[in-house]
């Protein structure tokens, strides 16, 4: 007889198949529609004025453990990790294009909405301690375990530019990129908004 605590992994694909581990707060797609919505459309500003120093992340979270460490163990599976909390082992599956990894050094923490996005939507205008909590939010999906190189091509881009290959995560993608953008009142620019109508409309 399947014990309720095991019950209750398979229920979180935790037990079998590639690590998928999915951050929280992911809206449905109707939700998603209603917050694109209610988002104000702006042209992007302030571009020459940001820089990456003014996001403080990965923090310290848990004794040794820092942002990155904690979304390593938290979206992988059979993470092990030494005494400083780097990960020495575990596999990775990365919604973006469907990679499964092995070594933690091939895996990038990626911002949803990235940084220099998020400071051209508005952030320019946040205290230091409202960036720092954008850029090491574990609530929301704002951070994914991802491919490195996949997610150095992605770079500062929005959904206009830039798209998930995997195209059965691009309904996924549009919702925690609304979600996050709404959740921290950021506006988005007109082509923002049609490429995030298109995803949420395939959903």
């Amino acid at each position: 007889m399947v014990s309720a605590a095991l019950a209750a992994l398979v229920v979180l694909g935790l037990t079998a198949g590639p690590a998928s581990a999915t951050p929280p707060g992911i809206p449905s797609a109707s939700t998603a529609k209603s917050e694109l919505a209610g988002l104000t459309v702006a042209a992007e500003s302030h571009a020459s004025t940001y820089d990456r120093s003014l996001f403080p992340h990965w923090i310290t979270i848990s004794g040794a453990c820092d942002t990155r460490e904690t979304v390593l163990k938290r979206d992988g599976t059979s993470v092990v990790t030494n005494s400083s909390c780097a990960a020495t082992s575990g596999r990775w599956y990365s919604p973006y294009d469907g990679a499964t990894w092995t070594a933690a050094s091939d895996v990038d923490i990626d911002h949803m909405v990235p940084l220099a996005e998020a400071w051209q939507s508005g952030a320019w205008n946040w205290t230091t301690s409202r960036r720092q909590a954008f850029a090491n939010d574990l609530s929301r999906p704002q951070l994914w375990a991802v491919t490195d190189n996949v997610n150095q091509s992605k770079g500062d881009q929005d959904p206009a530019t830039w798209k998930p290959s995997l195209t059965s995560f691009r309904c996924t993608y549009a919702r925690a990129w609304v979600q996050v953008k709404y959740t921290y009142g950021l506006s988005v620019d007109s082509a923002e908004k049609s490429a995030l109508s298109s995803m949420l409309s395939a959903c």
